[in-house]
């Protein structure tokens, strides 16, 4: 039981991970962390590529270490899909946080609610192999039925409480992108 906490528990620090990846009206450096800037030959994250920091709720700063690399870097801004113009000053980047507007918050909240999709299909997978297993071991003798039928109990009890778990994270992604 525990490995299948274990399991769960990762799907959720996974969603927990896109979630803060996602942007909303207040700047944040984990916006930035699934975006990868061509370096040295290949993509690195940029927070190997400098120092990020807020400046304010609004602006994100990276102070790049490569001055070489700033082009690579703002090009990598540009392309992601954050809707951020970065404005470089030296070796300085400044991410400045535009409001959101409605259409673009409507879309945000699409995006987190298929990431915790996905994590729910994530779970269910967990549980059904689980399940199998568990189903395998009785077929094999090594677990009477009442054992076998409290198992899939405790498992499903498990898996509620980790959709649950999930829900809550959605709905207070959503509020977060809602807040004005």
């Amino acid at each position: 039981m525990s490995d299948l906490d274990y399991k769960m528990s990762a799907a959720i620090l996974h969603l927990e991970k896109e979630l803060n990846s996602l942007r909303t009206s207040r700047a944040n450096p984990s916006m930035l962390d699934n975006i990868f800037a061509e370096a040295y030959g290949s993509k690195t994250p940029l927070n190997q590529l400098g120092n990020i920091s807020v400046q304010d709720a609004n602006t994100i700063t990276i102070q790049i270490w490569d001055s070489s690399l700033i082009k690579s870097i703002e090009n990598a801004i540009t392309e992601s899909n954050l809707g951020i113009n970065p404005q470089t000053d030296g070796q300085l980047i400044r991410l400045p946080i535009p409001k959101l507007s409605e259409e673009r918050r409507k879309e945000i909240i699409k995006i987190a609610s298929e990431f915790a999709e996905n994590s729910k299909v994530s779970i269910r997978n967990i549980r059904r192999d689980f399940i199998e297993d568990s189903k395998n071991e009785k077929k094999n003798s090594n677990l009477s039925e009442d054992e076998l039928k409290k198992r899939i109990n405790d498992i499903q009890k498990i898996t509620d409480s980790k959709i649950d778990e999930i829900d809550k994270l959605l709905e207070l992604k959503k509020n977060d992108i809602l807040k004005v």
